[in-house]
This record gives C-alpha cells, sequence and structure tokens, in this order.
C-alpha cells in the first residue's frame, strides 16, 4: 500500500465529509524483543502495527479520532467521527494546521541492515552480554538481559498542501545484575541503544558498567545532615534539570504554571549553564527532519550562559502566545493529538574533567542516584532521595544510600560552579557531570 498517497488522499475524504481544515498522521512500524535469563531465551516477540489519526477543524473547533483498519470502511467512519466530535467541542480561534512545507535534512536515522541480521546473532549477543556481566565475582545474579530493535515510518499531511514523511529505527541491548555481599543486595544496570546497529557500545563495555553499577555501592556508610558541595553524574543530571526543561514547556508558561514565566532574556542560573534541544543531530535518538505536525525540526537554544533564550511551542500555543511554533510538537503514535516535547536536549561541556571536579571538592556528595522529580517546574523547589559516593578531600571515601538533598532552583542554578567535559552525545539528555557549590544534604 502506498502511505504517503494515502494520506493525502485521506485529507480530501475529511473536507469531503465536512471538515474545514484536515490533518491525516499515518504510523506503520515494527519491533522486535528478545527476553534472555540465565542462560535461557524468555521471550521473543516480533510485531508490526500500522495506523491513522484525523485531525479535523469545523468552524474552529476540533474533533479527533484514529483507527488501525486501513479498510475504506474503516476509514471513512473514522473521518465522520472526528468531524462529529468537531461540531460538539466549543471554538478556538487557536485552532489551526501549520503550512510550512520545508523538511529538515537529517543523516543515520535509519540502518536498513538491522533488520538483514539473523535473529541467532541477536540472540546471541543478548547471552553473551549476560554472561560477560556476570563473570564478574561480585556479581551473583542476573535479573535480565534483551535485546530490542524497532522501525518507525511517518506519513504527515495536511489541508494546507503539507505532505511529508520519514522513517526512523533504533536497536540496542540492556543488562540488568545483582551484587551481594552478605545480607547486602545492590542492583545495576546498563543499557545501550543507537541508530545505527554498529554504533552499539562493545558488549564488554556494557557488562563491565553494569556490573560495577551494582558492586559499587555495596556497604555503604551513613552520613550527618549538613551543607555541603553536590556533584551531579551525568546520569542524574536530567533527572534534577528535567523540571528546569518543563518550566520552558510553552503551554505551562501560558497557564502561569511555570517559574520561568517572566523570566525570558533574563540571567536567572550560572554562566556555566548553557542547555540546548536539539531536533537535528544526525543519529541522534530523538531527532526528526519534522515534528508532531509536520514543522521542521530546527537547533534551539533554551538557556544560554544562565540566561533564557527561549520557551518551547507547537502550533497552537504559539498562536495563544503570539508567536511560531518551535518545532516541538511532540506525538505519541496517530493515537494521540499533538503535545509540547523535546527532542535531544544536551548541555554544553566545560572546562573541567570529571577527575579535576573531584578532586577540587574538599567535601561533598556524588549522586549518582535520585528518586523524585527533579526541580519542580511550578515553584521552582527540589527535594528528593540521593545515593552515590562521599567525597573527603578531594577523594571518594565511601558509598552513601538513604540521603535527601534540597534546594530551590534559583540557589541551584546559580551555584553551579563546575561544569564537566565528560558528556555522552547519543543520551536524549546528555549532561556532563557537574558541581553544585552548597546544598542541604538530610543524612543521620
Amino acid at each position: 500500500m502506498n502511505y504517503k498517497d494515502l494520506t493525502v488522499k485521506l485529507v480530501e475524504k475529511c473536507l469531503k465529509f465536512g471538515a474545514d481544515e484536515a490533518e491525516v498522521y499515518l504510523q506503520s512500524g515494527r519491533n522486535l524483543s528478545i527476553q534472555v535469563l540465565n542462560n535461557e531465551i524468555e521471550t521473543i516477540e516480533e510485531a508490526s502495527s500500522h495506523g491513522v489519526g484525523f485531525r479535523v477543524f469545523v468552524d474552529n473547533k476540533m474533533g479527533f479520532s484514529h483507527c488501525n483498519d486501513l479498510s475504506n470502511k474503516a476509514l471513512e467512519d473514522t473521518i465522520k467521527k472526528a468531524v462529529a466530535f468537531a461540531r460538539l467541542t466549543s471554538p478556538d480561534e487557536n485552532n489551526l494546521l501549520p503550512d510550512n512545507k520545508e523538511i529538515t535534512s537529517i543523516q543515520g536515522l535509519y540502518d536498513p541492515g538491522v533488520a538483514g541480521i539473523a535473529m541467532e546473532e541477536k540472540i546471541d549477543m543478548a547471552l553473551t552480554l549476560e554472561k560477560l556481566a556476570l563473570k564478574d565475582p561480585r556479581i551473583t545474579k542476573s535479573s535480565g538481559c534483551g535485546f530490542s530493535e524497532s522501525e518507525t515510518e511517518v506519513f504527515i499531511a495536511n489541508s494546507r498542501g503539507m505532505d511529508k514523511s520519514y522513517k526512523s529505527g533504533s536497536c540496542g541491548l540492556g543488562v540488568s545484575v545483582v551484587a551481594e555481599k552478605g545480607d547486602q543486595k545492590n542492583t545495576g544496570g546498563e543499557y545501550c541503544f543507537r541508530r545505527q546497529f554498529d554504533d552499539i557500545k562493545p558488549l564488554e563495555d556494557i557488562a563491565a558498567r553494569a556490573a560495577k553499577d551494582a558492586y559499587e555501592m555495596l556497604d555503604p556508610k551513613m552520613i550527618r545532615t549538613q551543607k555541603a558541595a553536590v556533584i551531579f553524574d551525568p546520569d542524574v543530571g536530567g533527572s534534577i534539570l528535567g523540571g528546569v526543561i518543563s518550566a520552558l514547556n510553552g503551554e505551562r508558561v501560558l497557564q502561569g504554571a511555570s517559574f520561568l514565566k517572566d523570566s525570558m532574556d533574563s540571567k536567572f542560573a550560572s554562566d556555566l549553564l548553557t542547555i540546548i534541544d536539539d531536533g537535528t543531530l544526525e543519529k541522534g535518538m530523538l531527532s526528526a527532519p519534522f515534528d508532531g505536525e509536520g514543522v521542521p525540526t530546527k537547533k534551539n537554544i533554551l538557556i544560554e550562559n544562565g540566561i533564557l533564550k527561549s520557551f518551547i511551542f507547537n502550533t497552537y500555543a504559539a498562536k495563544r502566545a503570539g508567536t511560531v511554533s518551535t518545532g516541538n510538537a511532540r506525538r505519541g503514535g496517530f493515537t494521540s493529538l499533538p503535545s509540547i516535547g523535546t527532542h535531544n536536549i544536551y548541555l554544553l561541556p566545560g572546562e573541567h574533567t570529571r577527575n579535576e571536579i573531584i578532586a577540587s571538592t574538599g567535601r561533598g556528595l556524588l549522586v549518582k542516584g535520585l528518586t523524585g522529580y527533579g526541580i519542580n517546574p511550578v515553584n521552582g523547589n527540589f527535594s528528593g532521595g540521593a545515593s552515590g559516593f562521599w567525597i573527603e578531600n578531594g577523594k571518594i571515601s565511601h558509598p552513601v544510600k538513604g540521603l535527601t538533598i534540597a534546594g530551590v532552583a534559583a540557589d541551584i542554578l546559580n551555584d553551579i560552579d563546575m561544569m564537566g567535559t565528560d558528556i555522552d552525545a547519543d543520551k536524549t539528555f546528555a549532561s556532563p557531570t557537574f558541581r553544585v557549590s552548597e546544598m542541604q544534604i538530610g543524612g543521620s
């Protein structure tokens, strides 16, 4: 079936059945999941799917409906439902569709060779990864290991002349293991997913990282409640700063539910903090030629040297705010309407290595794990559970668990005084190690 032609024809049908404007979002895909445990195959699941969502406007009123049956009758019935739903809703002058016909060229989003790799090889990769992670004598159990791959093709057309499509895919592995010592148990894991099969990290590296993640937190000691420097590991940078990104959501800003709503072009954080959202990165795991409603993606500088430079918008929120979409419409698939979301978020690296940051810290906490929701996007408050390593005299002393750390965004973000160089650009939220000069740490 020619999905590209079908989306255009379905737009015409929407207009024929009473829509003033219409958007058709069609998605097809394939997923493979291989799960192993204790050197045995647990499950192998492979599935293909397709479906289409219809967003229509009638007198500035919106209706939406979707189906996964591409027969002519099912498609027409679904369109009629969308039109009927639109007539029942309230009009909104901000309901409109984008008309930008451009598309961003991005390399490396799809590897056609992945599907051709023998199933036996993929199974063997998962079994080998588990064996490698269990080689360390401090590791006692496997919690499971898996290989997965996916490919997705998106087609979007609307009544303003838009007609676009692209194909993307990903593949990778992950493993989880348990380290035990006496009555102590600690779980560790690592994964690696890439757009291109040849970019997957060596299995030995993935296994070693998972094992270390498990055993390095054995024999933790408690510390007293105090104020001290806090260093955030790259794995938790996104956990605490995710709330800052949420505060930049244009819909949230319009609702007044963002602690940054009045901060545009103002300095609110350290000079060391620059955050970029880039939907155009080559091989980026969340890169795409266009967003969830067809607007071309781009590189958006959100925060530059501590100064707020941009909120993020889809077409609807941009119209309400009197601006234009930033290419940040996010869609969960053909069953959902466009919301607002990010692509590949990364912090601009600094000048110090991780070891230099630790060595320059007389007393402090290196955070490896965080619980909670990060900085609250509404009021900027932060409090969460933390685990990691205690630092004394510039050296890691011992692991710590059961701590809490707390603060407010204004203090946390302005007190970032060292930014690392150790950024993994393949992460969807790529943060280097960074240090906050002082935070409240709750211990014994």
